[in-house]
């Protein structure tokens, strides 16, 4: 996925080549769709009595996602991603890479950027900020039922995000972007309610999509 990100990327800065000065657009609300590439790390801190490290992991995805910037300058800017509660499946290594079950993320981030201007249509940027991910509808009986134990995780994440990316103006208020963040997203494991270690999705994010700004 990470040649898809470049490639996407080089279309952006083919396509502002092309692209004539006066699609310089202004406003300070840009709304973005974006179809974001997930890429977890799968940082398995777990060990379990008997057992051992777990070696848990979840499934790569495609998904959608919306975020909302607003500009407090030409070059500061706050930017808030969506998405809806994404469904996860989760796999254990530790038991020949048997399905453990599934689980649902909802991942809102904020952060604030800096805009690069002065390069024509060409508009990159760079962001940090923070991380909040609720975790819902646990439902882990295939790791329970291998490891007799009621295995669950813990509800709450919270971390920093990275970004990076551009913009690239189509003309009226139409914009082409490219992105990439990284960002902290972790959990406690816990069998029979006792923490047995840190399962760290720690993903990181290719996205391509098209804004409007206003």
């Amino acid at each position: 996925m990470r040649k898809t990100a470049l490639l996407a990327i080089a279309a952006a800065a083919t396509l502002t080549a092309a692209l004539p000065a006066a699609a310089q657009d202004t406003g300070n609300w840009i709304v973005r769709a974006r179809a974001v590439h997930l890429d977890s790390a799968n940082k398995d801190g777990t060990n379990v009595p008997g057992v051992g490290n777990l070696d848990l992991s979840i499934n790569n995805k495609w998904l959608p996602e919306v975020d909302i910037s607003y500009f407090f300058s030409p070059n500061l800017a706050a930017e808030l991603i969506l998405t809806y509660p994404q469904k996860q499946t989760v796999y254990v290594g530790a038991l020949g890479g048997a399905k453990a079950g599934t689980f649902k993320h909802l991942p809102p981030t904020l952060t604030l950027q800096y805009h690069v201007t002065g390069l024509g249509s060409f508009r990159p940027y760079v962001g940090a900020g923070v991380n909040f991910t609720n975790l819902s509808g646990v439902h882990l009986d295939g790791a329970s039922n291998a490891l007799g134990a009621s295995v669950n995780l813990k509800r709450n994440s919270y971390g920093l995000a990275l970004q990076a990316g551009v913009d690239v103006p189509l003309g009226g208020g139409w914009l082409l972007n490219a992105d990439v963040k990284k960002v902290q997203i972790g959990t406690k494991v816990l069998a029979n309610d006792a923490s047995v270690g840190k399962f760290k999705v720690d993903p990181l994010l290719f996205g391509i999509g098209i804004g409007k700004r206003f």
